[in-house]
C-alpha cells in the first residue's frame, strides 16, 4: 500500500485498518506518543488515533440572565462591528472621519438586541450557558501491520503498548448432548413416577355381641353328611 493513499481522507465513514500498538486514557497521551514517532523519523501516514466509547460532555460555564445575555450580545455585535469598520476604512478618504467607533457602537447595539429578544423567546427554560466537547474514554494508537513492530519497540519509552486488538469475549458454548442409542434399554422408572398401587379392601368387622341366629339342627345337614362350611368353623364338633 502506498503512502500517497494513506493521504487521501475516505468520503464515506470507513474504519481504519491496522494493528493497536498502543493505548492511552487521554487524548493529550495519545498525541505525545505520535509525536514520539515523528521525532524518531517513523512513516506516521502509517498512524491513525482511534477515540472509543465516545460520549458528548456539556459543561455549564455559567448562569444565564437579560444583563449577562445583554453583555455577551453586545460584546458579539462589537466584534462584528470592529469588522466591518475595517472594512469601510479601506475604501474612505483621507481626512474622513474615523468609521471604527460608529462601527462598533452600531454592531454592538444590534448584537445586544438580538441576544435580549432570543433570550425572552426562550421563557425561562434554559438560563444557563454550557459548552460541548465530544470525549472519549479512551485512545488507541494504530499502525499498519508492516511497521506495528517497529511502533512498538520506539513507544516502550511511555508505556501503553499493546500486543494487537483487544480480545473479543468469547461465549460458553452449550455443552453438546450425546445421541440416544437405539440399543440402550429404557430406564426403569423411580418410585416416585410409578403409579400407586389400588388399595387393599378390607374385610367387615364382626359381629361384637351375641348371635342371635339359631343354629341349625342336623337333619337340616345336606345330604352327605357334611355340614356348611360357616356351620363348621362355628360349631366344631364335640
Amino acid at each position: 500500500m502506498s503512502l500517497s493513499g494513506q493521504q487521501r481522507i475516505p468520503r464515506t465513514p470507513t474504519l481504519p485498518q491496522g494493528e493497536t500498538v498502543a493505548a492511552y486514557g487521554t487524548y493529550l497521551e495519545a498525541q505525545k506518543a505520535v509525536d514520539l514517532l515523528a521525532d524518531k523519523g517513523f512513516p506516521i501516514l502509517m498512524v491513525t488515533i482511534v477515540g472509543t466509547d465516545l460520549r458528548m460532555v456539556e459543561r455549564v460555564t455559567g448562569r444565564l440572565s437579560y444583563p449577562r445575555a445583554a453583555l455577551s450580545g453586545f460584546m458579539s455585535g462589537a466584534w462584528f462591528g470592529l469588522f466591518v469598520g475595517l472594512l469601510l476604512s479601506l475604501f474612505s478618504t483621507p481626512g474622513s472621519p474615523s468609521p471604527f467607533i460608529p462601527a462598533i457602537l452600531i454592531g454592538g447595539a444590534f448584537g445586544l438586541l438580538f441576544s435580549v429578544i432570543v433570550y425572552s423567546l426562550s421563557r425561562g427554560r434554559r438560563d444557563f450557558t454550557s459548552a460541548s466537547q465530544i470525549v472519549a474514554t479512551s485512545y488507541a494508537i494504530l499502525c499498519l501491520p508492516e511497521k506495528a513492530h517497529q511502533a512498538r519497540a520506539l513507544l516502550q519509552e511511555i508505556g501503553g503498548v499493546q500486543s494487537g486488538w483487544p480480545a473479543r469475549q468469547q461465549t460458553p458454548a452449550h455443552p453438546a448432548v450425546p445421541p440416544v442409542s437405539s440399543t440402550t434399554p429404557p430406564a426403569s422408572p423411580s418410585p416416585a413416577s410409578a403409579p400407586a398401587a389400588p388399595p387393599t379392601p378390607t374385610a367387615p368387622p364382626a359381629p361384637t355381641g351375641p348371635s342371635t341366629a339359631a343354629a341349625p339342627d342336623a337333619h337340616d345337614a345336606p345330604a352327605g353328611g357334611r355340614a356348611p362350611a360357616g356351620l363348621d368353623e362355628q360349631h366344631p364338633p364335640a
